[in-house]
């Protein structure tokens, strides 16, 4: 058999170069997967095999999801999502892709009553409610998360909630086995953040954020994120039933 048409594929549409895979990446290589990036500001996504890839992972970016007029590649992001859910077949949003997720879902996606989320802080789990052992890595109280963005959405129907914050419940959900949305940034590195703050600067200096104070805090609580998510990232892929074991290429399509 050829060794390249028999491994799988993870299918990852950006929105901005500098919010990458980061350590979903590095994990998705070693479990043995073909990364093909797209980017959906200037690819025809109407034109994706929208159920051929064995992981569609959609990322994050600075927009939101009601603004279809001035960025209409979101509405095809959103049918490309719905038709995807509606054949179960593995599927991750982070951030603004957990939005999309939520939209395709029918649920409703719109700015936060209580300001950005913006910065480093821990998530949980509902009181009382069981969660799946592959995301316990990230529910340690003393771990830290990244948070960045504005916008948050309602549990969508049939949703299972997995995480939520002081400020804001809907963190993360999953749907059946072959779901994920996160709205927060476990992918992050310490290296990787670097142009995120150049990338964001304008909204680092609405916000009134310290980009060296920033820059200080994913010194102090990156490298345990890090450590989580990785593990975290391999035990979901495991759940899903993604991982391989061949060497991991990496494509693009832009």
């Amino acid at each position: 058999m050829n060794r390249k048409a028999s491994m799988r594929t993870a299918l990852a549409i950006t929105h901005v170069a500098f919010e990458d895979l980061g350590s979903l990446g590095i994990e998705l290589l070693q479990a043995g997967f073909n990364i093909q990036l797209i980017d959906a500001c200037t690819v025809n996504l109407r034109a994706i095999d929208t159920l051929n890839p064995e992981l569609v992972i959609v990322l994050g970016g600075p927009i939101g999801i009601y603004e279809r007029d001035a960025y209409p590649f979101l509405e095809a992001e959103i049918l490309l999502l719905r038709s995807r859910l509606a054949a179960k077949r593995s599927t991750l949003g982070i951030c603004l892709g957990a939005q999309l997720m939520a939209a395709a879902l029918g649920a409703r996606v719109y700015p936060g009553s209580y300001g950005k989320e913006l910065g480093w802080a821990p998530i949980h789990s509902d009181s009382g409610c069981s969660v799946p052992p592959w995301f316990g890595a990230l529910l340690n109280p003393e771990l830290r998360v990244l948070h960045w963005h504005g916008d948050t959405f309602d549990l969508p129907s049939g949703a299972r909630r997995l995480a939520g914050t002081a400020r804001y419940a809907n963190q993360a959900f999953s749907v059946g086995e072959y779901a994920l949305a996160l709205q927060f940034h476990p992918e992050v590195t310490v290296q990787g953040l670097e142009r995120w703050y150049v990338g964001h600067a304008c909204e680092l200096a609405q916000a009134g954020i310290c980009v060296r104070q920033l820059r200080a805090e994913s010194h102090t609580f990156g490298p345990a994120l890090e450590t989580a998510a990785r593990q975290f990232w391999r035990q979901w892929l495991h759940f899903v039933g993604a991982s391989c074991h061949e060497p991991g290429l990496l494509s693009t399509d832009f």
